[in-house]
């Protein structure tokens, strides 16, 4: 088993320098140097005698894995784990991820100091990626892989409102016109005169690029939670997911841009509209939101929405014009759970900033972010991959995701000098 995750090991590596030499011409948009080229021919050649090597070695296993006995009631050497599941080529014969994460711990250990690996870990193809103490670890089987998935789109907040969608890139390339029509350049319209020559003009496409970041969790596991399944798988599952859906969220609200994605209230192409002259301290008023409002730039046939802090909900609640309040509580739409105000849906988060910092209330057209995912076919969760650390009892998930906003600078409007853009914020009030 060593030898075999030394192989496969070695087998990554090499394939992983072949793609750096790829991706380095590719992001210079360049040939091979003759130097890179020869290297390629040395990772192929060495690549496909270590996969013959691979498969000998995993045709050896086999045959030793079909000559011994299983014991008596079905079970296996490895954790005495009973094979129940009747579909393994999706579960790989595992019961659920808990059961598969105590069968990976039990394989490291085996590999770190001897003993006997569960037989269901290599018995489904691509179901592995290497393993034991010096491997890359061991990839989660298709059902746990999607399971999970389906708990981080279930904490995903901005996921299914922005502008997102999957790519197999390690970045993508952003088409971005900003012009307008009443602007200088980019595509433009004229009136003709008979006989006249006609002008042209042309896109003013800026080719940004979007890279996909890395992020991931760590979960450490102690002894005695690796003998308890059920509360490993909820650890493993839920509680992952909603660690990766939170950060993933934050980035698109306030993310750095560097080496995650860039949050609409970083970018420069956030609008900031003015607190009123002598306005309180940590108090939001009417002309506030309506100045807000008045800034924001729509894309049609998005649903724009007010972000706000919940300890603001007593600002909403005296909130007038006139005699009039401007914030209607709930009434029971999941699409409104805060209600409205100037007609738009508050959504309450914890991703608003405390009550008069900037951020506290933020007006939002979601579809101006572009947010891209890592996709492996169908099911983008191939990316996610269940790790164990032979140092730390540790399980890792890592996925892949990027974004910004489509907007590099605020929109300056036709007939006024007063800037508009997708995302609005109100000033300091401290």
């Amino acid at each position: 088993m060593k030898k075999l995750a030394e192989l496969k090991k070695t087998l990554a590596d090499l394939k992983a320098e072949g793609l750096a030499i790829v991706n380095a011409a590719d992001d210079g948009e360049r040939e091979f140097t003759a130097e890179e080229e020869a290297r390629l021919d040395e990772i192929e050649t060495e690549s496909a005698d270590l996969q013959r090597q691979i498969e000998a070695e995993e045709a050896r296993l086999e045959r030793r894995r079909t000559l011994e006995a299983l014991p008596a009631g079905g079970t296996r050497a490895a954790g005495q784990i009973t094979v129940d599941q009747p579909d393994p080529a999706q579960t790989g014969g595992f019961k659920d991820i808990g059961e598969f994460a105590v069968a990976v711990a039990s394989a490291v250990n085996a590999g770190r100091m001897g003993g006997a690996v569960d037989e269901r870990l290599l018995a489904v193809s691509n179901s592995h990626q290497g393993g034991g103490s010096a491997g890359e670890g061991y990839s989660l089987p298709p059902a746990f892989r999607d399971e999970v998935w389906e708990l981080v789109s279930q904490f995903d907040q901005f996921g299914p409102l922005i502008d997102e969608e999957p790519t197999s890139a390690r970045q993508v390339k952003l088409g971005a016109d900003e012009t307008t029509p009443w602007g200088t350049s980019g595509i433009s319209a004229y009136w003709r005169t008979e006989g006249s020559q006609m002008t042209a003009s042309r896109l003013a496409d800026e080719g940004r690029s979007v890279p996909l970041h890395d992020l991931y969790t760590l979960a450490t596991a102690t002894e005695e939670l690796l003998a308890d399944a059920p509360r490993l798988r909820n650890r493993l599952t839920r509680k992952a997911a909603e660690a990766i859906a939170w950060m993933k969220n934050l980035a698109i609200v306030d993310g750095s841009g560097a080496g995650q994605p860039l949050g609409w209230m970083r970018a420069k192409s956030l609008v900031e509209a003015a607190k009123e002259s002598g306005q309180v301290a940590k108090t939001i008023t009417a002309q506030n939101v309506i100045a807000m409002y008045a800034r924001l730039k729509m894309i049609p046939g998005d649903r724009p929405f007010w972000l706000i802090g919940q300890d603001c909900l007593p600002e909403l609640m005296t909130m007038t014009i006139g005699d009039r309040p401007i914030w209607v509580p709930p009434t029971g739409l999941a699409e409104a759970p805060g209600g409205f105000l100037l007609g738009l849906p508050v959504r309450f988060s914890e991703f608003a900033e405390t009550l008069g910092a900037k951020g506290d209330i933020q007006l939002v057209s979601p579809r101006g972010y572009y947010g891209v995912r890592r996709a492996a076919g169908v099911s983008f969760a191939s990316s996610i991959h269940l790790y164990f650390d032979y140092n730390v009892e540790a399980f890792r998930w890592l996925f892949r995701y990027g974004g910004q906003p489509h907007l590099q600078k605020p929109v300056t409007p036709a007939k006024s000098a007063a800037t508009q853009s997708h995302f609005i914020t109100l000033a300091e009030r401290a």
